[in-house]
């Protein structure tokens, strides 16, 4: 039989909050019963690794503009500018990025060739950066993850654990994640699907055989690799073991939280994949009610009147739950807005590429702006029913890793945690060579 959470009428907080926050106290696991994202999603990709931060930047054309300089430099000025590391230099040939003709092969200084067209990527939790999608200026690219990134593909990110983090532990998105972490501890990248395509669920094999045994067709349909997915974004949190997600042996609480867990997965996605783009009800929509013509030193936020302002400019209404939206304690907006203001301490080092960007505040960086108060605005009123559903859980009968055992799904083979072969077609290796994979 599954266990029972404790916590009815003893007195006793027995919150997930509370749970973890007294086992990271004793130094042990949080929520023994309740299985590891790590094992239900057992492949897993650390996020990649410019080592160099002029590769990305929150506007393209500053990304185009670094790249010219970088190509006119010539000897000790072009070595200086790259920033070469010990695993990329501008002579060192690499491997071509998979899935993208983008970028040459030889040595950079030698070749350089034409500017490859950014890319769009996720910047942390919910920030959307560029980047030159080059192999050469990229120390760990991560080509498994560029073998299955499609228009199909769904990445589940998670966070970096902390005692006094809050926010969601996991978050989705259908671009590149960068994995940038606002507490410095970057989490582990999930593809959903170990192949391009949407083929091979990256879920541990027999896991949706044993839960639609469990839940049938709940809400009229049989669960899937998706409803997975969405149930752990409505559930999953934090712990030092990494991140759980409890699953509930009541079929009509596995029902509502994947209702829930898919109107995450809507807004976070942003319109992606056929959907459609966030938008709160007219009259609470976010305006421009002064565009900002001057460089902001800093965002100022004005509760009462629900007005952001950003030097000159002046954006209204934004709801308080927007504004106080945090990951890892920290709040999202204030992250986004110091990811694009110059950094006045770098004023006297010697410039390097980095410090090439835009001279005036880019018009759509406010566009931007308005769109991530909306999925923000949007992700703060679900919060309670996120709260609902957790306590839920701590008060009902759970599905512990031990009857995940005796189904057979865990231990996870070790085979699901590495790659899946995704050979379709050559990969151009270092100097114009084939790759031998």
């Amino acid at each position: 039989m599954p266990g029972r959470r404790n916590g009815r009428g003893d007195g006793e907080d027995d919150t997930v909050a509370a749970r973890v926050a007294a086992a990271e106290g004793a130094g042990g696991v949080a929520g023994p019963d309740d299985p590891l994202l790590d094992d239900l999603m057992p492949w897993s990709v650390r996020p990649p690794r410019t080592g160099r931060p002029w590769v990305t930047a929150p506007d393209a054309a500053s990304l185009k503009a670094r790249w010219e300089r970088l190509v006119r430099a010539e000897g000790a000025e072009q070595e200086r500018l790259f920033r070469p590391s010990r695993s990329r230099g501008p002579r060192t040939p690499v491997a071509a990025l998979p899935g993208t003709r983008a970028g040459g092969t030889g040595p950079f200084a030698r070749r350089p060739g034409p500017y490859p067209d950014p890319v769009r990527i996720a910047h942390g939790p919910f920030d959307e950066w560029w980047l030159i999608p080059d192999h050469r200026l990229i120390d760990a690219a991560r080509p498994e993850l560029w073998r299955v990134a499609d228009d199909r593909q769904v990445f589940a990110v998670e966070h970096g654990h902390g005692p006094r983090d809050t926010g969601p532990a996991l978050t989705a998105t259908t671009l590149l994640p960068d994995g940038h972490s606002p507490v410095g501890r970057p989490g582990r990248v999930r593809p959903l699907y170990r192949r391009p395509g949407a083929e091979e669920p990256n879920l541990a094999p027999g896991l949706l055989t044993s839960l639609r045994a469990r839940y049938g067709r709940s809400g009229g349909e049989p669960v899937s690799e998706e409803s997975v997915l969405a149930w752990a974004l409505a559930t999953a949190y934090a712990s030092p073991a990494g991140c759980r997600v409890p699953l509930p042996a009541d079929t009509a609480l596995w029902t509502a939280g994947v209702s829930l867990g898919r109107e995450l997965l809507r807004i976070q996605l942003r319109g992606t994949r056929g959907g459609e783009r966030p938008r709160l009800p007219g009259g609470r929509r976010p305006y421009v009610r002064a565009a900002v013509t001057s460089w902001p030193a800093a965002p100022a936020y004005d509760p009462e009147g629900e007005v952001l302002s950003l030097g000159d400019g002046r954006i209204s209404p934004v709801p308080p739950g927007a504004w106080e939206f945090r990951v890892g304690g920290a709040r999202v907006l204030e992250l986004w807005f110091a990811g694009r203001v110059p950094d006045p301490a770098g004023a006297d080092a010697p410039a390097g590429l980095e410090a090439v960007g835009p001279a005036r505040w880019p018009q759509e960086w406010t566009s931007e702006l308005l769109e991530l108060i909306t999925v923000l605005a949007l992700l703060a009123e679900l919060l309670p029913q996120q709260a609902e559903l957790r306590a839920a859980l701590t008060a009902g009968p759970v599905v512990s890793e031990r009857e995940l055992r005796a189904a057979g799904v865990l231990p996870v083979p070790a085979a699901a945690r590495r790659p899946a072969s995704v050979l379709g077609r050559r990969e151009e290796g270092p100097d114009g060579q084939f790759a031998l994979l």
